[in-house]
């Protein structure tokens, strides 16, 4: 039997106890510590979660996904969130569906625009 072997089979023959005495003198006799590694393997993972987050979105896209059956009601709230559009435009975007109406927008005026939107009978996505 080599050396190696012997040394694993006396060391899984230790106790509990008999294991952490061993620790304590290799980390004398070597000035290592056995403690740092289990460390590190702990922090680790805990150090990896913030990058994991995702970060939280701040500009939103309005979709209109639908014009649905109450189309001039929908152009004309089309026109008032977007008075850079003409009639025609505007009538285009409804009909066009799905098309974004606004993009790169708060969360709260995203909200605001998806309500009207869906009061005049359109169908409305945030993304």
């Amino acid at each position: 039997m080599s050396k190696l072997e012997k040394l694993v089979e006396d060391l899984s023959a230790l106790t509990v106890l008999e294991a952490a005495e061993l620790s304590k003198l290799l980390e004398e006799k070597w000035g290592v510590s056995a403690a740092a590694p289990v460390a590190m393997a702990v922090a680790a993972p805990g150090a990896a979660a913030p990058a994991a987050e995702v970060e939280e979105q701040t500009e939103f896209t309005v979709v209109l996904t639908a014009g649905g059956d109450k189309k001039i009601n929908v152009i004309k709230e089309v026109r008032a969130v977007r008075p850079d559009l003409g009639l025609k435009e505007a009538k285009d975007l409804v009909e066009g569906a799905p098309q974004n109406v606004k993009e790169n927008i708060s969360k709260q005026e995203a909200e605001e625009i998806k309500k009207k939107l869906e009061e005049a009978g359109a169908t409305v996505q945030v993304k």
